[in-house]
């Protein structure tokens, strides 16, 4: 291969986007996941604090936590990685109920819940 065919090889290569990254960690692959970021969101609002990304490290997934009036309308959302993360449906914290979802499926997984 000629330095121009290798040279068009490289650049090639780097408008490429990978499907999944794998770390290896403690002689485990690691799948890396990526996970949208907000810590308060408001119904029918856009991200009012925290807006980003974050990945997420083996041990945690990413999660949805959004909390209930006792009504069950919507009082606020809020998103990012979470360790142990664990699905649960209207836990009662004081006069609210929180649902959590949780996923690592593939990046930002968590914005469709």
């Amino acid at each position: 291969m000629g330095k121009s065919h290798l040279m068009g090889f490289l650049i090639l290569l780097c408008y490429l986007k990978a499907d999944k990254v794998l770390v290896h960690e403690n002689n485990n692959v690691v799948e890396i996941v990526q996970c949208r970021m907000c810590h308060l969101q408001f119904p029918g609002e856009k991200c009012s604090r925290g807006r980003g990304i974050c990945t997420a490290t083996a041990e945690e997934a990413c999660m949805v936590g959004k909390i209930f009036k006792r009504d069950g309308t919507m009082w606020l959302n809020f998103m990012g990685c979470l360790k142990n993360c664990a699905n649960v449906k209207s836990i009662k914290w004081g006069s609210y109920l929180v649902n959590f979802r949780c996923c690592r499926g593939y990046d930002m997984c968590n914005e469709r819940f």
